[in-house]
Order: C-alpha cells, then sequence, then structure tokens
C-alpha cells in the first residue's frame, strides 16, 4: 500500500475512533498497578476511581483526544531462537498456560501484540548460523540452497502455538549478519555486505519473508541490520549509513517490488546519538521510496532525539526495537527508567512500538552465542523451578494489555514529577499510562472532558488508568 494511502487510512481511522470515543460519558475508570515498594506486581485494584466534579489543589494531567499523534502497531519483546528453545522445552500445558497469559488479553494476560524476530541467529542463539550456510570459498547467489532450517526446530513450532491465540500479532525481522560468503571478512563477527553480492543479499530477505509466509507466518516488517554500527558482537555486521541506502536503493527495495513483497522496510536499527544516520538515507530520493521507517535503540543517547527524525521527515515512522536489562534486574530501578524513557518516552516521540530485549532465558542468562550477551536478563526466566517474571515483564505489560493495534496516542499534559503518556484504543477506551517520578507519593488528578478524578502513586509506583 502506498505510503500516502496508509496515512490517510490512518487519519480516517483516526477520526472515526473519535467520534465513538466522545460519545461515551466518563465514568469509572480501572487502575491496574505496580508498586515495588509494595510489591504489588501489575494488579487490578479494587479502589473506586469515578469522574466527577474535583476541586482541589493537586496537579492535574488532562487528557485532550481531540488532538492525535501516531497509530500504534504494539508492545512486546524480541522473541530471541534461545526464548524459543527454552519455550519448546516446556511441556506443553505449561507452554500453553504461559503463552496465554503472555499473548491472550483475557484475565491476568497482558496482552503483548508485537514480537521482533532474528533472521537468522542473533547473539542470543545457542549458536552462530544464517539460512544459507556454506563450505568456504562456495557461494550461491540465486538462493538455491536457501533454508529455513534451524527455526523449524524451535521457532516455527512456538511461533504457530503464538499465533493460534493472537492472529493479529504484528512480527518483525531482524538479521544479525548476512551469510559469511556475502561478507568481506568471511566471519560471523563484524566484516561488511560484499558490493557484489547486494543482489543476492536481496534475494535472501524476499526468501525469508517469503518462506515464513509459506509456513502461515507474516513479517510485517523488516530491519535491514540490527545495530549497524556495532560490528563486535557474534554474530555482527558492519554497514554504513551510505551502505545501507544503495543496498536499499540497488537491492532490496527493487527486489521487494518485483516479489510482491509489502513487508515494511525500516532502516539503522540502532541507538539514538546518530540520528544522522537515518536521516541521511531519507534524505536519498532514491532510496526513501521504498522505506517505511526508522528503528532506534536506547544503549546511547537520549529518546528526545527521536522526534528529530520526525521532523526531519515526518511522513515516515519511528519504531523503538531493542532495550535490555541487565541480569540480576531492579524491578524498583528497571521498572522506573524503562516506563519513563521508552513506554512513555519513545511514544512521545512518535515510536509506533516499544520493544524489550529479550522475552527468556534461563537462569544463567544462556542460551547464548560465543561472544554474545551473558547478563541479558529475560522478561522471564525459564528453569527447572518454573516461570520468573521480572522487570521487562511488568514494564511491556502496563502497555501491552491496553493499548492494542490500532490505538492512536492522543495529547496529555505533563506536571512535574509526573511523565505520562495517553491513547485511545479502537474500541474508543482512554488509557493513561503515570509514573510517579518523585521522591514522595503523589496525589494527582485526572481530567476528561470537563470532569476529573482523584488518584494517588506511591513513589516509583507505576499506574495505567483505563476508562
Amino acid at each position: 500500500m502506498p505510503l500516502l494511502v496508509s496515512c490517510k487510512k490512518e487519519v480516517a481511522q483516526a477520526e472515526h475512533e473519535g467520534d465513538l470515543a466522545e460519545k461515551t460519558e466518563a465514568g469509572k475508570v480501572d487502575l491496574w498497578l505496580t508498586d515495588p515498594a509494595n510489591a504489588v506486581l501489575f494488579k487490578q485494584q479494587s479502589t473506586q476511581l469515578i469522574f466527577g466534579e474535583t476541586a482541589n489543589q493537586h496537579p492535574n494531567i488532562t487528557v485532550d483526544t481531540s488532538e492525535t499523534f501516531q497509530t500504534m502497531d504494539g508492545f512486546g519483546y524480541t522473541l530471541t531462537g534461545g526464548s524459543a528453545m527454552l519455550l519448546n522445552r516446556m511441556s506443553a500445558a505449561d507452554r500453553t498456560k504461559l503463552l496465554q497469559e503472555l499473548f491472550s488479553t483475557e484475565g491476568t494476560g497482558i496482552g503483548v501484540n508485537y514480537l521482533r524476530l532474528s533472521i537468522g541467529a542473533s547473539d542470543l542463539s545457542n549458536s552462530v548460523f544464517s539460512y544459507n550456510d556454506l563450505p568456504a570459498g562456495q557461494t550461491d547467489p540465486n538462493m538455491n540452497k536457501f533454508d529455513l532450517g534451524p527455526d523449524r526446530a524451535d521457532l516455527i513450532p512456538v511461533l504457530k502455538e503464538i499465533l493460534a491465540i493472537n492472529p493479529d500479532i504484528k512480527l518483525m525481522g531482524s538479521p544479525w549478519s548476512p551469510p559469511t560468503w556475502m561478507k568481506t571478512n568471511n566471519g560471523s563477527i563484524g566484516g561488511s555486505l560484499k558490493p557484489e553480492f547486494y543482489d543476492a543479499y536481496a534475494r535472501y530477505f524476499v526468501r525469508y519473508v517469503q518462506e515464513m509466509a509459506a509456513e502461515g507466518i507474516r513479517i510485517d516488517a523488516i530491519t535491514i541490520q540490527n545495530e549497524p554500527l556495532h560490528p563486535g558482537n557474534n554474530p555482527s555486521l558492519l554497514m554504513l549509513a551510505p551502505e545501507q541506502a544503495q543496498f536499499i536503493k540497488q537491492s532490496l527495495g527493487p527486489a521487494f517490488r518485483t516479489a510482491g513483497i509489502n513487508t515494511k522496510i525500516i532502516i539503522y536499527d540502532h541507538n539514538a546519538d546518530r540520528v544522522d544516520y537515518p536521516i541521511s538515507i531519507l534524505n536519498d530520493p532514491e532510496a526513501r521510496q521504498y522505506i517505511d521507517g526508522s528503528a532506534f535503540h536506547l544503549y546511547g543517547g537520549s529518546i528526545d532525539a527521536l522526534s528529530q527524525v520526525y521532523e526531519a521527515h515526518p511522513d515516515k515512522n519511528l519504531y523503538f526495537t531493542e532495550q535490555w536489562v541487565g541480569a540480576p534486574g531492579n524491578l524498583a530501578g528497571d521498572l522506573h527508567w524503562h516506563t519513563k524513557n521508552l513506554i512513555i518516552g519513545a511514544t512521545r516521540n512518535w515510536c509506533k512500538t516499544v520493544l524489550e530485549w529479550n522475552l527468556a532465558a534461563d537462569a544463567n542468562q544462556d542460551p547464548h552465542t560465543e561472544g554474545g550477551c551473558t547478563e541479558c536478563l529475560g522478561a522471564i526466566t525459564i528453569d527447572n523451578k518454573g516461570i520468573t517474571r521480572n522487570p521487562a515483564y511488568y514494564v511491556v505489560a502496563h502497555a501491552a494489555k491496553f493499548v492494542r493495534d490500532g490505538s492512536v496516542r492522543v495529547a496529555s499534559n505533563l506536571p512535574s514529577a509526573l511523565p505520562n503518556v495517553a491513547f485511545r484504543s479502537p474500541s474508543g477506551q482512554k488509557v493513561l499510562i503515570v509514573l510517579n517520578d518523585g521522591q514522595t507519593t503523589m496525589t494527582f488528578n485526572i481530567q476528561f472532558n470537563g470532569k476529573s478524578v482523584t488518584t494517588s502513586l506511591a513513589r516509583g509506583a507505576v499506574g495505567t488508568y483505563v476508562w
């Protein structure tokens, strides 16, 4: 679908949802709370919160659904090869119960609605592989030997179970490295993509999308390269901005167009300290015609830098695709930082997704490749003791359960020490996520359509308010 038509559809959808929302009288407000200091872990509260006439001196968060911003795609995790392996080794009954909790919105389900996958191995796979590994000295530019291979053991079966729970979940694929025979150093770590294999690598992406579709798995978007300015991981690739632009306009974009593939092409997929990288590619008219938007991590830079990319190219989308929690994790600190910078910060700076790294690991933060991340704490820990829910589980839960695909970010002001973000769902529900960034319990008002409700959050607590 042409981007202009897509944008018009989003605007029309937002206007329709607005009509529905304004017909709904403000009334009862549901609160889902995580309060680390008081051991409250994403629990619906029984406190009666009703919009009415309120007069007090507390700060006001005013939600205004008449002012709209980006339409959301979803919140979730990277389903690494290691995550899939651990899930697939569970008993069928235990795995079904856990996947229902993660991907359903029913009951206590947290409703994860977006997943990032690695195209080939990531550093949190149990071994390094691509879908076209060959003996030294051999090449296969026509992809005659392409094979999803290792993904058939764990990833594809788990994905099919997830899709049975949520058929509408969106999936993004990201490569950590091309096949080594395409690279300047013939190795999994670092090196660059040889220009003579640009067309071959484009065919590799085409086959990936087509082969996953043949399995009943639709890839909504791909990024060109995970962390293209970090060639020290295993696997990894150095891909400078001019190379990425050339690859897209010369090979990948035309290959997708010829094959009739509408999977979105997303650039960069790295830190917020180098917004010049995506901007420079989007400044190239030949490349930008194929590009949906840019993806970001926050291991460097400031989240508000993302708005510079939006302002330079407001017709292109932004995605937040990765942030890790370091083992062993600290719920109070991690919940605070990730909610403030990602759930609130990334969405207020135009991101359509917020994805945490990664879904699952064992008690030793395994599996990973040799040289891969040894301290990446999964959103859940799976071991012989059962399931442990870690900080990223609660961070994502506060948004994913209620901010569904197609929700629109709406305006809300920012009182001191109360960072927040508001959305309107496709059904017309309003969702407000608030962090108490202060040093003491804070009491404040939520205002909507001339009515108010008074509520409180303890220091460091996060509340999702739904009405």
